[in-house]
């Protein structure tokens, strides 16, 4: 079992690593210094040399250092010997954060990753780079036959790869991380045969939208969505990473394809684990079978504010231009490069509509890289997108692409719920990286047939 939890495992691998001598000892848990212990513990030590500190520097040191009394001992130190005065003051603590940064980072965090075997020290390094969701299979660390669990609901982006991966709560994950098991009821499952081939403009992100707009948002609730069919040959590992991440938009606990060469090829070119595959009985149930014809799956935008609320673009192009304020390419749904190189194709050559920003995030370094290496943020700067280094970025309303009331946006992201990205009165359509690179020109939610030259 993998437990994609981030820094609570992060911090559990550092801390267990330990030394011969570290052995030696019994360790005792020691909760956080509440703020008056922690003033205690930074007043009292220093007082009988007749040195004492603000209130603003003591707080300073506290909230840098959530209350651990050994990091507060150790910045302590680093102040005290650096400060000739009698009074150490705000901006002594300041001074010295960078030293204690370093101290920290050399003396605690790398022995103790110096001393992780292989297997972990790729985990932490994937863990902490980027974009969970896009990374870890780019690292080779998920393959299928794998039961994975995070704490995030588009865990179950892996199933692209024919594991079982589902997000859970923090109990759930604690759970995991304990016992290295998690009960599950096993959920039932909706059959969803794909045959043809995909047009020139679509996507997985547009089969999805279709798809998710077929059942409902609730169509798939706590089931089991298996991709079967001749379809799939025709749809890049890309394309059902994008297909499986938002499965939980149809209520579904996880979404699973089966694995065929492209998916074995991709894990042997990412990853040295061993892998198990399985495949559905051939007297297995299902509480229904949906047949999707991928020839005839449209361009399909998601409108504000369910991911189900799906319209084609022949649909959107019958309504009233949809003018749009903001346009995002990227996420873990949408940040891979074939993403990058499918907006880049469209925006060479034109100018993003003066009224409209674009923001385009890469999902993990690698991607960032090659995107330099092909020019391709060239393309994006000199259309006016600003490319940012890979994020969660706008999709959670984090940081970058706060959106104010009434303002529009087409993103490549997978939800677009009230809120999302910041006014409640804002709104977000959901596309492919296509539609947002040819609406981010037009000014309006526009056909990528009609700028793109395929």
């Amino acid at each position: 079992m993998i437990v994609g939890a981030g820094l609570p495992k992060i911090y559990k691998m550092l801390s267990d690593e330990k030394s011969y001598s570290e052995r030696l000892f019994v360790y005792k848990q020691v909760d956080s210094l509440t703020y008056e212990q922690s003033k205690k513990a930074i007043e009292e030590p220093v007082r009988k040399f007749h040195v004492s500190y603000t209130e603003n520097a003591i707080k300073k040191i506290v909230e840098d250092n959530k209350g651990v009394s050994i990091f507060i001992q150790q910045l302590c130190q680093i102040v005290y010997k650096r400060t000739d005065s009698s009074v150490i003051e705000y901006s002594d603590v300041d001074q010295g954060i960078d030293e204690f940064l370093k101290m920290l980072d050399d003396g605690f965090f790398r022995s103790r990753y110096e001393r992780c075997a292989e297997s972990d020290k790729k985990f932490i390094f994937a863990m902490v780079k980027c974009v969970e969701h896009a990374i870890l299979p780019e690292y080779g660390i998920v393959v299928a036959g794998e039961c994975i669990i995070g704490a995030d609901s588009h865990t179950c982006t892996y199933g692209a790869l024919g594991a079982f991966s589902t997000g859970v709560g923090t109990t759930d994950i604690a759970t995991g991380m304990a016992t290295g098991e998690l009960w599950f009821k096993v959920p039932s499952a909706i059959k969803f045969v794909l045959t043809g081939k995909p047009g020139p403009y679509v996507s997985g992100k547009d089969v999805i939208i279709h798809i998710i707009g077929k059942i409902g948002v609730d169509g798939a609730l706590y089931k089991s969505m298996e991709f079967v069919g001749d379809g799939i040959a025709n749809l890049t590992m890309d394309d059902r990473f994008t297909m499986a991440n938002m499965a939980i938009e149809a209520g579904a606990k996880n979404g699973i394809f089966i694995v065929d060469d492209q998916t074995r090829a991709y894990m042997d070119a990412h990853s040295d684990k061993q892998y198990t595959t399985y495949e559905p009985d051939e007297d297995a149930q299902y509480d229904q079978v949906v047949e999707i014809d991928l020839s005839e799956v449209r361009p399909t935008v998601a409108f504000p504010h369910l991911p189900g609320n799906a319209k084609t673009i022949d649909e959107v192009e019958a309504m009233e231009p949809i003018k749009i304020d903001q346009v995002v390419i990227g996420s873990c749904t949408n940040g891979r490069i074939s993403d990058m190189r499918k907006a880049a194709a469209i925006l060479k050559g034109h100018t993003v509509h003066p009224d409209v920003r674009v923001m385009v995030v890469p999902a993990t370094q690698e991607v960032y890289k090659e995107c330099i290496k092909e020019g391709l943020v060239d393309i994006f700067i000199d259309a006016g997108c600003a490319f940012n280094t890979p994020s969660c970025g706008p999709c959670m309303g984090g940081h970058m692409g706060v959106m104010a009331p009434g303002e529009k946006c087409v993103s490549t992201t997978n939800r677009n719920f009230v809120g999302r990205m910041g006014d409640v009165e804002s709104l977000i359509y959901l596309a492919s990286p296509e539609v947002a690179a040819a609406s981010a020109i037009a000014g309006y939610i526009a056909n990528p047939e009609k700028v793109g030259d395929k």
